[in-house]
């Protein structure tokens, strides 16, 4: 997979890398191109969180991308999906717990709904799910939270948006 960025992690102090994790993230489309993200509103041990994310995860042992995909698609957006292409691989950092992450992304469409399986911290950490188009999408992120977690989700996925809306204008 083409790699689009390789970021570093310029909001918490660098302690070290104890470990890598592989991530599947979608770029997941509606019947009318709207692009779906999950609005996250949280306080942790990153600090305040309110910035918008595309939805995804952890690659399991054993799982390919496109398994992990489809998973992580169902439990948190509740839909089955199809996979249209790869967009590309964006590496970054959280040093705030020495992590590595690989994010692999992919324009995707939903399909037939199903039940929604959202994880504990997902359903503190998840305000809502919106669908937006991809205009609307890229200026969200423009204009969202630029300091802590908030930062490096904007850094890792707003190229990802922009890459996804010359797909999807390709595609006309």
């Amino acid at each position: 997979m083409k790699l689009i960025a390789s970021l570093k992690d310029d909001q918490y102090p660098f302690r070290g890398v104890s470990h890598v994790r592989e991530i599947v993230r979608a770029i997941l489309l509606d019947e009318n191109n709207n692009v779906c993200l999950e609005y996250i509103l949280d306080d942790d041990g990153f600090g305040p969180r309110d910035y918008y994310e595309t939805p995804g995860g952890g690659i399991k042992d054993g799982e390919t991308h496109v398994d992990a995909l489809k998973r992580e698609m169902e439990e948190e957006v509740g839909y089955h999906i199809e996979v249209i292409e790869e967009i590309g691989e964006v590496k970054d950092y959280y040093n705030l717990i020495k992590r590595r992450n690989h994010n692999y992304f992919y324009l995707c469409r939903r399909t037939t709904p199903c039940k929604q399986r959202l994880e504990d911290d997902e359903k503190r950490r998840i305000n809502k799910i919106i669908w937006v188009n991809i205009d609307g999408a890229i200026s969200l992120y423009e204009n969202m939270q630029n300091c802590l977690v908030g930062r490096i989700v904007k850094q890792r996925e707003l190229p990802v948006l922009k890459l996804a809306k010359i797909a999807l204008q390709s595609k006309r």
